[in-house]
């Protein structure tokens, strides 16, 4: 199986429209955060209306005039998503002060605008961060009324577009593409608690900081929930690449849309790093589900089929034909100013 993965230098919105009608089958990006000030020189120079909002402290308004920005992304994704194609936006909410201390709620502005565009609202997932803070409270301390919750969580909004997606009877990449019982128990909850061993730019603080990355068992995990080996997976606010790379060790296609070059031309090293990090991440599904074969077993609870391609039972008949993949290897096919692609072989485990 081969998979291709092309990054764009580019404005997400001239890039995004640009795409092919029905290019991409899932969409998982984490976009700027509007009203996070880290990104208000970004959303400023897109439009000088949100500085000087800003400087208003008219906090209100620049909110709505970030999310016109995002919003110009989003109004091409009902033509770019093939019908049924899941859109999974990570987006936190931010608490500001201009003029008075508000929370600006980002998740509801965005499931508005989607909603707006036509895409069906399906059940999200509340990502809870760990924190080492033992301060459980932003504001006044001790006194009532003015402290306030200290913010922990994120939001994973899904989207559909359309209804469900069909595939053929007995379709070999969707089956081969199942997830274990235990793992779609885990990975099905509305509500995540951890904080993502594997990050993309391992090291790389100032790169963190430039792109807000998030950590790849993110998207790893929804990628292998939300597509089939195939697959293309698009981000439209690349950052480090960290979407990419989860669709790259998954048996997945991407394509990537980013600003910032250097942060495009970073990518290579973690493309070097890939055929490993995929045997790792497979030989972990394997080894997870033996121990949860075992537990069975001691309980005296055997699962009931066999799978075809492993020495090991799995708990129901979807899960037969699972079949995990890893990297044998990437090329960087070619490289200009705005442009990069790479091929990736996989071959099974």
């Amino acid at each position: 199986m081969q998979t291709e993965h092309v990054v764009h230098v580019a404005d997400a919105r001239e890039a995004v429209a640009a795409l092919s009608t029905d290019a991409v089958d899932l969409v998982v990006t984490s976009p700027p955060y509007p009203m996070v000030e880290m990104w208000d020189e970004s959303f400023t120079a897109q439009d000088p209306a949100i500085g000087e909002a800003l400087a208003a402290e008219a906090g209100s308004r620049a909110f709505e005039l970030m999310h016109d920005l995002l919003d110009d992304v989003w109004a091409d994704l009902p033509r770019v998503v093939r019908p049924g194609g899941i859109v999974v936006v990570n987006v936190g909410p931010a608490t500001r002060t201009l003029g008075e201390f508000q929370q600006y709620p980002n998740h509801e502005a965005i499931t508005r605008r989607l909603r707006g565009h036509g895409f069906q609202s399906l059940p999200g997932v509340l990502w809870r961060k760990p924190t080492n803070s033992a301060a459980k409270f932003m504001g006044s301390g001790m006194l009532p009324t003015n402290a306030y919750p200290t913010l922990e969580h994120e939001h994973l909004l899904v989207f559909r577009n359309g209804g469900t997606r069909s595939f053929p009877p007995g379709d070999d990449r969707r089956y081969e593409s199942a997830y274990f019982w235990e793992e779609r128990n885990e990975w099905f909850s509305d509500l995540w608690e951890f904080a993502g061993e594997r990050q993309a730019l391992d090291g790389d603080a100032a790169a963190r900081e430039r792109s807000g990355a998030f950590p790849l068992d993110l998207p790893l995990r929804l990628v292998r929930m939300f597509s089939v080996y195939g697959d293309t997976v698009l981000d439209p606010f690349w950052g480090t690449g960290t979407t990419s790379l989860a669709a790259l060790v998954s048996g997945r296609s991407s394509v990537g849309i980013e600003r910032d070059p250097d942060l495009v031309r970073a990518f290579d090293e973690r493309v070097a790093d890939a055929p490993a990090l995929s045997t790792d991440l497979a030989q972990e599904r394997l080894d997870r589900h033996r121990e949860f074969v075992a537990e069975r077993r001691a309980d005296g609870d055997e699962p009931s089929y066999d799978a075809e391609h492993y020495d090991f039972p799995v708990v129901t008949k979807q899960e037969r034909r699972l079949r995990l993949y890893e990297t044998t290897a990437v090329t960087r096919e070619d490289a200009s100013a705005d442009r990069r692609r790479y091929v990736a072989s996989h071959d099974p485990v």
